[in-house]
């Protein structure tokens, strides 16, 4: 894949090892942004990834060709991204059956959700650094089989102790497709066509977690709990072969790492003192937070507060899932490639911030007593803007580290489940009767991300860089 340039190419290579290194490159070279953004949109931006054929110049049955091999990598890809929401959401409409079946109490059954979610975070800590050593193929269908064998079993447990377990296992092998499909989006794609990769993948995303609890219920109409399962363990195999036949390997073996443990503690601090990559992980979490306390308390604020019965609790969820997908649209197929990611990733963020605070002015009752209708907007508005923060992220980091691309995703993907998992218990902290802690759980991480966004990106110098030709 071609890179801007001889320099850049070279810099991008490198992993700054100490906070003093990351200082010195970033003012050495621009990062990020991939000066692809300040380079004339209509210029293509990169050529045809490792293993597809770039389309352009290529005669007609070559290029149909070429753009059925890009479909297909884009609904892999997909799949595995939307795997571990089916895997989590499916199964919520079943909780309750799972609870009599195995004669446990609820609190206890609700541990298995969270031991999917930390498995998720987890697991991608671990598999991230293995496919940047053995390659994306290897570890990806290791996960994928492990997957399938637990989601089996989980449809056997004869305990809630058991099931907890399996559901860990599950998280845990889930997590490779979602660090590797970003690690591989990498692999292939850069600049603005990464963006609107990212873009895409979050339409597919988008809409699993809709659909996902839809097709749980419909599932419950014929089967019992442990059905869920047996459908998730078809699909883990569906996807398995999937893999398998079609996803080549794209990553070479003279860009793999052939340390250890050791090698890969000694990547990741190294991406980690990079300055810019460490401020578009953090913005980029905290933009999920502010995501994760509007699923953790939108059903108690929508249903309880304002009196909206399930349907409407559910039309609402589903609008505002569509309006974040659409905007994910807009991001790759208008925005990105017009405009400097940096510029519409910091418009999506002032967005959001701006819709926390009329949230928390509403919530608190500065002006007086508001309706569903107003909260409803403001949540729609909020949720919308995440298809301008949370794709850009993922590729402004990434973009810096094409070297480690393995490692990167698994602390984009860990930060993310993280900060979320701290910030969404805390929306519920004065109880179900107020929706405040959920405004204010907002505001504070939608601040913080632009803070780090600004403090720690500091947007304003590469683009002076780039303007002034360096």
């Amino acid at each position: 894949m071609p890179e801007s340039g001889g320099g850049d190419r070279a810099q991008r290579a490198h992993i700054p090892t100490t906070r003093a290194g990351a200082e010195a490159e970033d003012r050495q070279v621009p990062h990020g942004d991939a000066g692809a953004l300040s380079v004339d949109p209509a210029a293509p931006q990169v050529t045809a990834p490792a293993g597809l054929p770039d389309p352009v110049g290529l005669p007609g049955p070559a290029a149909k060709a070429a753009r059925r091999t890009g479909l297909l990598v884009t609904l892999v890809l997909g799949g595995l991204t939307a795997l571990p929401p089916l895997s989590m959401d499916m199964y919520l409409p079943a909780l309750p059956a799972v609870t009599d079946s195995l004669s446990a109490p609820a609190a206890t059954i609700q541990l298995t959700l969270t031991a999917c979610l930390a498995g998720m975070a987890l697991g991608q800590l671990v598999v991230g650094p293995m496919s940047d050593r053995w390659g994306r193929r290897k570890p990806l269908l290791l996960g994928m089989v492990v997957y399938v064998l637990a989601t089996a079993i989980c449809a056997l447990a004869p305990t809630a102790e058991l099931l907890i377990g399996f559901r860990l296992l599950q998280g845990l092998a889930g997590a490779a497709g979602i660090v590797i499909a970003r690690a591989v989006v990498r692999d292939l794609y850069d600049g603005v066509e990464m963006a609107r990769f990212f873009s895409t993948l979050m339409l597919i995303s988008g809409v699993a977690p809709i659909i996902a609890p839809l097709i749980g219920g419909q599932v419950l109409r014929v089967t019992d709990w442990r059905g869920v399962f047996v459908v998730l363990t078809g699909v883990g195999i569906a996807l398995t072969l999937v893999v398998w036949k079609w996803l080549h390997e794209t990553l070479p073996p003279a860009a793999r790492h052939t340390g250890g443990v050791t090698d890969a503690l000694r990547t990741m601090r190294g991406l980690l003192a990079d300055r810019v990559f460490t401020g578009y992980m953090v913005a980029g979490g905290l933009a999920f937070a502010v995501l994760f306390a509007y699923i953790a308390a939108s059903p108690f604020v929508v249903q309880e507060i304002y009196g909206a019965s399930p349907q409407t609790f559910s039309l609402l969820f589903g609008l505002n899932s569509i309006g974040l997908i659409v905007v994910g649209q807009i991001n790759g197929k208008l925005l990105v490639g017009r405009f400097r990611l940096d510029k519409v990733l910091g418009f999506g963020l002032a967005v959001i911030v701006l819709a926390a605070v009329a949230l928390l002015l509403m919530t608190t009752g500065v002006f007086g007593e508001v309706g569903l209708v107003p909260v409803a907007a403001g949540l729609f508005v909020l949720m919308s803007a995440m298809g301008l923060a949370m794709p850009n992220t993922n590729a402004q980091a990434l973009m810096r580290t094409k070297h480690a691309a393995g490692s990167a995703s698994a602390l984009l993907g860990t930060s993310s489940f993280l900060i979320g998992a701290i910030a969404s218990p805390l929306v519920g902290i004065a109880g179900e009767d107020t929706a405040v802690p959920m405004a204010v759980v907002q505001v504070v991480c939608a601040v913080a991300a632009v803070g780090c966004f600004l403090l720690l990106c500091r947007p304003w110098q590469r683009a002076g860089r780039e303007a002034g030709g360096l």
